[in-house]
């Protein structure tokens, strides 16, 4: 009795609700999908589709859910590690890795801006070359920043928490 309530229940209700929600957008793809849906639905209540078949789709997701946390908690378990140890460490360094990059991001910055300018000033009609050299290093900026960014995150988040 238990497997046949879980077969009406599980993947039935979740064919229903993401098939009603996907048929109020107003996008084509959207608007086939929840179609399918409606036929799928359609097919499991005329039982073309077994209470064994369903059952099977929802042990799939079941598993598939369990995965996907089991991953994700390996995850957060060697953040959470690493975090830790940055802490712990008696290196000043390793505990202020984060403000010493920020430090070294920003100086690099005002470096870069100020020889650019500088050189913009002396030599004016160098000036749109410069300005396209500077594109170059648009990748390395992004990454630095990247990196930076996701630091600034993290600590706030880190403060936040402790």
């Amino acid at each position: 009795m238990i497997p046949a309530l879980l077969a009406q229940i599980g993947l039935p209700l979740l064919i229903k609700a993401v098939g009603a929600g996907l048929d109020h957008i107003d996008n084509p793809i959207a608007k086939t999908a929840a179609d399918t849906l409606k036929q799928v639905e359609d097919a499991v209540t005329k039982g073309d589709v077994t209470p064994t078949q369903i059952l099977e789709a929802n042990r799939h997701t079941e598993r598939m859910a369990e995965i996907e946390l089991a991953r994700d908690t390996k995850t957060l378990t060697s953040i959470n590690r690493t975090i830790r140890a940055e802490v712990a460490s008696e290196d000043a360094f390793v505990r202020r890795w984060r403000p010493s990059f920020g430090y070294a991001v920003a100086l690099t910055w005002i470096m870069t801006m100020g020889a650019i300018a500088y050189a913009i000033i002396l030599t004016p009609l160098q000036a749109p070359a410069i300005i396209a050299a500077l594109v170059n290093t648009s990748p390395i900026w992004g990454i630095a920043l990247g990196v930076l960014g996701v630091s600034v995150v993290k600590r706030s988040a880190d403060k936040r928490n402790s």
